[in-house]
């Protein structure tokens, strides 16, 4: 069976590894392009093309994903598989694989169809989640479903990147399971009930920016779906300096009598020596944050240097 594989960052690698490890090694791998990362804009190959290289696969990272169609059409693929990539791919690609394209979506469609659905989970407070597997057309994460499977959210303290390995995982396994019977045609995709469709976007870093009088609970849930990126942020005065400051762990204080007591974003010197912010309802607390420039910190360990630091006015 002839596979070309497309995706880019960590859980297209994960699904990727899979689908070797499974026996269906692609004949080819298409990814972005290297991008400059870090503070100093090193350029860096896509997780994706990493591991295609460790197993000496053929690597593409066109501009435009329309750019590598002479190649797809040269190969006649039997199936095309798509897992966490970045483009639109056009429908004349789709439909070149004797099988179709299938894509391998970390939620269970149609809920948060597009790019951030890890995110949305865990913004959105649900309680379970999962992977499902489609028939790609034209639309962004429409076409008819072959198989998903759920799992259920724990009720606090899971990041994005911790919910990503577990979904990665349940998606290697329903990858194996699905690909098969889709090839012997034992598989009759079910069309996606629209009226139930929702939508995520592309994140960018402003995204990430904490606006305090949302509730406690809301900021919470962006600091965990938000981590390790675009993380979430706000801006304090230290020493004199205003400085954007990365909520790393935080957790929920509920107020005992109706308030707020003060400004949104003020600070107050919780129990254990931990930092909590008055929200819209209830209190932040922070337990670990990052001081842009600096490497991340226990609050406790950052008050002992800036004490002055509580009362102050997070913007």
């Amino acid at each position: 069976m002839k596979i070309i594989f497309i995706g880019t960052n960590e859980f297209g690698r994960n699904i990727f590894e899979g689908l070797c490890q499974s026996g269906l090694n692609p004949s080819l791998v298409i990814t972005a392009p290297d991008r400059p990362v870090g503070r100093n804009q090193v350029f860096t190959p896509p997780k994706v093309k990493a591991a295609a290289l460790e197993r000496r696969i053929e690597v593409l990272q066109p501009d435009r994903i329309k750019d590598a169609e002479e190649k797809i059409a040269s190969l006649q693929p039997d199936l095309v598989i798509v897992a966490d990539y970045g483009q639109i791919i056009p429908k004349e690609i789709l439909e070149m694989p004797k099988k179709g394209s299938l894509n391998v979506h970390p939620s269970i469609l149609p809920k948060h169809r597009g790019a951030s659905p890890v995110q949305h989970s865990i913004l959105e407070g649900d309680e379970e989640t999962g992977v499902t597997i489609i028939l790609m057309d034209e639309k962004t994460d429409h076409g008819p479903v072959l198989a998903s499977r759920k799992i259920t959210i724990p009720g606090t303290g899971i990041t994005q990147q911790e919910l990503l390995e577990k979904l990665s995982d349940l998606a290697c396994d329903l990858v194996f399971e699905t690909i098969p019977k889709w090839m012997e045609g034992i598989i009759d995709p079910v069309p996606q009930k629209e009226d139930q469709a929702t939508f995520t976007k592309i994140l960018s870093k402003e995204d990430g920016r904490i606006d305090w009088k949302k509730p406690a609970l809301e900021i919470e849930r962006k600091v965990r779906a938000f981590d390790p990126w675009p993380g979430a942020f706000s801006e304090g005065e230290i020493k004199g300096v205003i400085k954007k400051i990365k909520i790393l762990k935080s957790f929920v204080l509920a107020q005992t009598k109706a308030g707020p007591f003060g400004e949104s974003g003020k600070t107050y010197l919780a129990p254990n020596e931990k930092i909590a912010v008055q929200t819209g309802k209830d209190f932040l607390v922070i337990e670990k944050m990052q001081v842009e420039g600096k490497n991340p910190v226990e609050t406790k360990d950052f008050l002992k240097g800036n004490t002055d630091f509580i009362g102050k006015i997070f913007k």
